[in-house]
């Protein structure tokens, strides 16, 4: 846990159990699809098999140290990662977004001392989303989760102007042609990382811009600096020498 190795050899052990796994499965619980993201696996398979596939599953990794468990389909939805899978009358499926009951709507506060451009970027952020995961129109244009995201985001200090200000930039970004190079573009001469306060991050941001140089801003302080001393510091110059004697 920790190396950056971790998640490239869990990946590869996964693949190793789930490839056995599948192979070997009897026909009768074999599953008719099979995808899986890190932990989270999205299968078909008939209702009364269940059990019998996860028993085999379980007796699939040689170390028994991987646990499968399920979650059946509850009134033609289930949830898989950040998306609700939900079966149609007439056969096809949709996807919805999907929130965890644990889900706090907790965000970047709007009142916090951070850019304005981060801040409008978390709005981006679920609004992106929002428009990548649900599939159908309707859906979109009923609004259900666009509300939800005003009102979660509301709750965090975030203004109308702030929605407005950036659905006006998607739309016009989803409006241009692509691959369409802006003629106002300017190639950068480098990029200078600045320190953040508010009011003169902003103007020199301006001033390195017209210059033709790109800024990135970062925190002057952060609670790991306030909050995190693993090691409290010793101090050498008084500190004493101690000598054990064995006897």
């Amino acid at each position: 846990m920790g190396r950056p190795v971790s998640p490239v050899v869990a990946n590869l052990y996964m693949e190793f159990v789930e490839q056995k796994a599948i192979a070997y499965a009897p026909l009768t619980c074999k599953p008719r699809l099979w995808k899986r993201y890190v932990d989270d696996i999205l299968e078909i398979v008939q209702k009364d098999q269940v059990d019998n596939l996860t028993e085999h599953l379980n007796q699939s990794d040689p170390t028994e140290n991987i646990i499968f468990t399920y979650e059946k389909e509850h009134e033609g939805t289930i949830p898989f990662l950040d998306t609700l899978i939900v079966r149609k009358p007439d056969g096809p499926v949709k996807l919805l977004v999907y929130r965890k009951v644990t889900h706090t709507d907790q965000y970047l506060n709007f009142n916090s001392h951070h850019p304005i451009h981060q801040k409008l970027g978390v709005i981006r952020t679920i609004f992106d989303r929002m428009n990548s995961i649900i599939t159908e129109d309707a859906d979109k244009k009923l609004g259900l989760e666009e509300t939800k995201i005003k009102e979660a985001l509301g709750r965090c200090g975030y203004p109308n102007w702030a929605f407005k200000q950036v659905k006006e930039k998607m739309d016009k970004k989803q409006a241009k042609k692509p691959n369409k190079k802006k003629d106002t573009d300017i190639q950068t001469k480098g990029l200078v990382v600045i320190t953040y306060v508010e009011g003169l991050a902003e103007k020199a941001n301006r001033i390195f811009r017209k210059h033709g140089i790109a800024t990135a801003m970062k925190p002057n302080t952060n609670l790991r600096k306030r909050l995190v001393h693993p090691k409290d510091k010793v101090d050498l110059i008084n500190s004493t020498n101690c000598v054990y004697e064995i006897p």
